[in-house]
């Protein structure tokens, strides 16, 4: 259960009259325990279940509510995260959680970027594949001497669909690009995300170590820091 500030419409004056709206806290509670999550992606789907255990949360797949996936129009993570949350909580009536997350990389100008998962995908109709956007990845950076790279993931938390402060956190997981796949945990570009500081790419480590040190567990305990500002 979170409490959440809310200004009350009327105040008092020192005599006690009532007078216009005012900044007066108060507080009111919102069940927390059910959140959708804005995701129909296997691997995200089973990240959040493993990250919101620790903070007693019911992560529930908007797919299983029959919600479908909303478009992704923006050009910053943060702007795509929102759209995606407004649209689970706009439908199903629940408090949302959506991220929007990829991967940049600064000598090709941060892409992929907001295109990660759909970075391979052309004009032919092919379905959408990790290892065709790895391909397309691998073979962009040839000859590229600057292989570093970095995952980063936004959060964003809305209450209901029009929520005009909706709780926002990101984080960044900075890493190299290596030309040869590695591993066969995590999805997405994770066989080719290597980390010096374990000598091992993303798809090599441990599932516990990996949600612990990712960008979205790194964004998640900044969400649940700022989630707890708001209690009184």
């Amino acid at each position: 259960m979170l409490i959440l500030p809310h200004w009350s419409i009327l105040g008092k004056t020192s005599s006690g009259r009532l007078c216009a709206p005012s900044l007066i806290y108060s507080a009111i509670l919102v069940s927390m325990k059910k959140i959708v999550i804005a995701s129909n992606s296997a691997g995200k789907l089973r990240e959040f279940a493993e990250l919101l255990k620790a903070f007693d949360f019911a992560a529930v797949a908007q797919s299983t509510l029959g919600v479908g996936e909303a478009e992704e129009p923006f050009a910053t993570f943060i702007e795509n995260a929102l759209a995606k949350a407004r649209h689970a909580s706009r439908a199903t009536g629940l408090p949302a959680l959506a991220d929007d997350s990829g991967i940049c990389v600064p000598a090709l100008g941060g892409a992929p970027g907001v295109h990660s998962a759909r970075f391979a995908d052309g004009a032919d109709g092919s379905a959408r594949s990790d290892a065709r956007n790895n391909q397309k990845l691998i073979a962009a950076m040839d000859g590229i001497a600057d292989r570093r790279a970095f995952y980063y993931a936004a959060l964003v938390l809305v209450q209901h669909a029009e929520d005009p402060h909706p709780v926002i956190a990101d984080g960044a997981w900075h890493g190299e690009i290596v030309a040869e796949a590695r591993g066969a945990g995590g999805f997405g570009y994770d066989p080719h995300f290597y980390l010096p500081q374990y000598g091992c790419t993303s798809a090599e480590l441990p599932t516990e170590v990996k949600i612990r040190e990712s960008h979205r567990g790194i964004a998640i305990r900044e969400l649940a820091k700022k989630l707890a500002q708001f209690r009184l």
